[in-house]
This record gives structure tokens, sequence and C-alpha cells, in this order.
């Protein structure tokens, strides 16, 4: 099981979100706490300015960035628009 830490700037970003986005947000957050699911997130490797983290899927258009503090502790870094985040 994978250990969450929400960095500030991934919680102001949350907030700012529709009621409905958050709830599927919150979905893939707990599936991504068993790494068995990362398949299913396509989880993957950032390049880059962001060429330290990983991003996983929501839906179509929404990615959570995240970075390993250890290997079962994660802190969550950024959520939003594919386009947002990767500029």
């Amino acid at each position: 099981m994978i250990n969450i830490i929400y960095a500030p700037t991934f919680v102001r970003m949350y907030k700012g979100l529709p009621v409905l986005l958050k709830d599927e947000i919150k979905e893939k957050i707990e599936l991504f706490k068993n790494s068995k699911n990362h398949k299913l997130l396509k989880v993957h490797k950032l390049k880059g300015n962001l060429s330290n983290t990983f991003s996983f899927t929501v839906n179509y258009q929404i990615r959570i960035v995240f970075e390993y503090e250890s290997k079962n502790t994660v802190n969550l870094l950024y959520v939003g628009g594919h386009d947002e985040l990767y500029r």
C-alpha cells in the first residue's frame, strides 16, 4: 500500500475544481494506492522540466503529477488538465 502526501500546490489546485471531478480524483487516488492498479491508471515517468516526476490519469483530460519520497510514499504535486500541467 502506498502512503500519500499532499503538497500545498496540489491542495490549492484541487480546491478550485468542481465537486464531481473531486469525487473522481478521490476514487483514482484510492486506486493508485495499490500498485497493481498503476497500469490501469497509465502511470508514467515525465520528461523535460518534470523529469524527476511521474503522472497518472484521472480521466481523458485530467492528470495528477507526483514524485516518490520513498518506495512506499508518494508526494502528489499537481492536478489539472494535460495542457495546463505539461507546458
